[in-house]
């Protein structure tokens, strides 16, 4: 009888589909043309999902964390990874490094963005954790959300006073004197240098720039670092002990709330590099940003297997190329509409997401 109800719902879905998909875009004749003429195109559109995946990957890894210990949505982790950005935009600015500074400048205000936003997002998200859900953690679980939701509130408003602090000497060249609410110029330090071409000196009609090499690479090596910090440290071990039964930790000697502010920690921490890698690669910042951010990499999370750190890591990947194959071959303003389609139709059959939250897996 479920299995009937499923298919029923899947059916009215697809039919759903079917009805407005001409209008989202999904015009089958142009996207087979467009295969077979340009190929290249379909190939950088997958590519650009690829680098975008790897950003809502690492901002998901945040959420599935905190999911996974403590069974808390932080909803104001997308609102971390904004302040991060800001964060490390600002260091940028003090060190007065641009796309036209020399190697050595442009290799210091990255790597002491990336500590900054790091240890910011970090340390943020701990405070969060302490001030606003440690008392709430027994409490019905509509009190952390809302109070999750109140957070990100608030960081939105201190984000934009952030944003609008133009009139500073040193932040005028990078935040502009427009006011908190027009988006910033994040400087485009690793430019746009087309690799292909630069190791077979063809100009060959797929791109692909070394910032988005680096920005795969950087989000590939966080994940594996964190599925080994969590599967063979102690503190690894610990964190998956509280996951899986806190009163029990809690007799065996771990520390539950030390635990669990290691987690938003390291969720922080996460979405302050993710900040970077975005800022580097998009070359904008918004104090507005960390809804959307948080709204697809929550989107990530669940899709593939909230409280799992594998899931995460896929359906980061999965957005990013659905996103990217949305606004590329099909109708952009429908994007979300798109990726919200295919994630109600995974939850209908697999309501775990796609890989299912396993214990072991719980970070």
């Amino acid at each position: 009888m479920k299995t009937l109800r499923k298919l029923l719902l899947a059916a009215v879905i697809i039919y759903i589909f079917l009805l407005l998909s001409p209008i989202a875009g999904f015009d089958v004749e142009r996207i087979i043309t467009t295969l077979r003429d340009n190929p290249a195109s379909v190939m950088r559109f997958l590519w650009i999902g690829i680098a975008n995946g790897g950003i809502f990957a690492v901002v998901a890894l945040g959420y599935t964390m905190v999911y996974g210990i403590i069974q808390l949505i932080n909803f104001a982790h997308g609102d971390v990874y904004m302040m991060s950005t800001f964060a490390s935009l600002t260091v940028i600015a003090a060190i007065g490094a641009t796309n036209k500074s020399d190697a050595g400048t442009i290799l210091f205000a990255i790597v002491m963005a990336l500590i900054a936003a790091v240890l910011f997002g970090g340390a943020l998200n701990a405070v969060i954790e302490r001030a606003a859900y440690r008392r709430l953690r027994n409490a019905p679980r509509l009190a952390p959300l809302i109070s999750a939701i109140g957070v990100s509130l608030i960081l939105q408003n201190l984000g934009q006073i952030w944003a609008g602090q133009g009139y500073i000497e040193f932040l005028k060249p990078y935040y502009g004197t427009s006011g908190g609410a027009a988006q910033k110029a994040y400087p485009d330090l690793l430019g746009s240098h087309d690799i292909i071409q630069m190791l077979t000196g063809q100009n060959f009609p797929l791109k692909i720039y070394a910032k988005e090499v680096f920005v795969v690479i950087a989000a590939i090596l966080l994940m594996i670092a964190l599925r080994l910090f969590v599967q063979r440290t102690r503190l690894g071990k610990a964190m998956r002990a509280t996951a899986e039964n806190r009163d029990a930790a809690k007799i065996m000697g771990i520390n539950i709330d030390r635990i669990i502010a290691i987690t938003f920690f390291i969720g922080g921490a996460l979405a302050g590099a993710a900040a970077v890698l975005n800022g580097l690669y998009v070359n904008t910042a918004w104090w507005l940003m960390g809804f959307q951010a948080g709204l697809r990499s929550f989107t990530a999370a669940v899709l593939g297997g909230i409280g799992n750190v594998t899931g995460a890591m896929l359906g980061g990947f999965l957005i990013g190329i659905l996103t990217s194959l949305s606004d590329g071959l099909l109708n952009p303003a429908w994007t979300r509409a798109w990726v919200f389609s295919v994630l109600v139709l995974v939850l209908i059959f697999r309501p775990n997401g796609l890989l299912g939250t396993g214990v072991g897996q719980k970070a």
